[in-house]
């Protein structure tokens, strides 16, 4: 124990504060500075987690649902930031806004909002310990990605140079437009081997 830690003060860093400290050194942020840093939870966790975050060079938002924990949040611990993630327009406003988030929380919560926040390759580390298991939506991973035209772009048109390179061709069925019903229907049973491509023209020569 370095001897300009007072014991009764240290103690919880051993716990508490080893449980917020391995996440971020997992995702890098001891080695860089300038990240933008959301602590959901002002407790024995969260308030760690903005101190540690402070003193490595970040900005830190805190996240919570209680107005009051504002002012102890940016006086005394010195987040950057607060949001009420009950408030619709400030949860709007930052979305997309977070490379990394600690959810300290040990009561069940939707995590789909915290997930809004995150930039994408953003990361959610949860170190609080829930009594009920969590809802965990999968559309913002997939769809909100954040990724402009031009980039989509980029990559479709990449991809496509690979599969001509390589080859790579899907696997399908055609469908034609009477048999639209009997191709849903199947696929509901995981009866697809491994495409429907649908022919609305009537007159393809496509092999399967």
């Amino acid at each position: 124990m370095p001897d300009n830690l007072p014991l009764d003060r240290a103690a919880p860093l051993l716990g508490a504060g080893i449980t917020v400290y391995t996440p971020m050194k997992d995702s890098y942020l001891l080695e860089t500075s300038g990240k933008r840093i959301g602590v959901a939870g002002l407790g024995g966790l969260g308030h760690l987690a903005i101190k540690f975050g402070k003193a490595y060079g970040h900005h830190v938002t805190m996240l919570s649902t209680s107005p009051s924990k504002e002012k102890d949040a940016k006086e005394l611990l010195g987040a950057d930031d607060f949001v009420l993630t009950s408030n619709e327009d400030e949860m709007k406003m930052r979305k997309r806004s977070l490379d990394f988030i600690v959810d300290t929380l040990s009561t069940k919560h939707p995590i789909g909002p915290y997930l809004e926040l995150l930039k994408v390759n953003g990361t959610l580390a949860k170190v609080g310990a829930p009594s009920k298991p969590l809802d965990f939506p999968i559309l913002p991973l997939i769809y909100e990605n954040g990724e402009g035209k031009h980039h989509r772009k980029h990559k479709t048109d990449s991809r496509m140079d690979f599969c001509g390179e390589q080859d790579i061709l899907s696997d399908i069925e055609i469908v034609s437009t009477d048999k639209t019903n009997e191709a849903f229907n199947r696929l509901e049973k995981n009866d697809a081997r491994f495409r429907f491509v649908l022919d609305i023209t009537g007159k393809s020569k496509l092999e399967n």
